[in-house]
């Protein structure tokens, strides 16, 4: 088709002297991570955090809805549907909006991936600037059980990870926020804010998600170094967009 020969000529020349958009267009955490779970998704790789189970695909920049949803015009707790760089599971996506996400009624993997490069999580919401990206999108996965009437101990794959480079990592920039505990005191906070009306949701939805899932970093390093035992031609490729994205960024 034309017009995609046009699109990927507009995409080359991301990188010459003479660009017709900036090359952070392209060269983001965003399609770093597209190119990796597409990979994985490929190839039937065990013990791998990224092991898709039978029937599980992958979307990215899938809408999370929220257990603290605008209630009224004037709901000042209130907070929107939360963007997920990645997710890979048993899911549908379109129900309401084109890009939010359900689980399917007997899904027994859904793992939620956000894509860093230098960049922290966030640190809140307009209306609880506590709330950190961390909480928000474990919060949200709970909420995604309880649409789907789905507890977590029914699936087996569970998991929220930050993918960053190694260096981050190892520096510990993610450490305190991805903590269970840490995690477990913020959506508490954020419960108690409703003055009980939220303490049900908490109890069945929100402890149990907590308790039981895989909260983790992984390094774009280490998931390279896993690529390329099996396929060396995609690692490099791969590899030579994400020092672009370093470059960059």
């Amino acid at each position: 088709m034309a017009e995609l020969e046009s699109i990927y000529t507009l995409l080359k020349s991301a990188t010459s002297e003479t660009p017709q958009f900036p090359p952070t267009d392209l060269f983001n955490e965003g399609w770093l991570l597209r190119l990796v779970i597409d990979w994985f998704s490929k190839h039937a790789i065990q013990e791998n955090p990224f092991s898709f189970m039978e029937s599980s695909h992958w979307f990215s920049e899938a809408s999370l809805p929220s257990a603290f949803l605008r209630r009224t015009g004037g709901d000042n707790l209130a907070e929107a549907h939360t963007k997920a760089d990645g997710v890979i599971g048993h899911i549908t996506i379109g129900n309401g909006t084109k890009t939010e996400l359900s689980l399917l009624p007997t899904a027994s993997q859904f793992m939620v991936l956000e894509a860093k490069i230098f960049s922290k999580l966030s640190t809140g919401v307009t209306n609880a600037k506590y709330f950190d990206q961390a909480a928000r999108n474990v919060a949200c996965i709970a909420e995604v059980l309880k649409r789907a009437h789905r507890p977590p101990t029914k699936i087996t794959r569970l998991g929220f990870y930050v993918l960053a480079p190694k260096i981050q990592i190892d520096t510990g920039v993610f450490d305190k926020n991805i903590a269970r505990t840490s995690i477990r005191e913020k959506v508490k906070k954020r419960v108690g804010e409703y003055k009980g009306e939220k303490d049900s949701w908490f109890q069945r939805w929100g402890e149990p998600t907590i308790e039981r899932i895989e909260l983790a970093t992984l390094s774009w390093e280490k998931l390279f170094s896993t690529i390329r035992k099996y396929d060396q031609e995609s690692a490099g490729a791969i590899e030579g967009f994400y020092k672009k994205c370093l470059e960059f960024n």
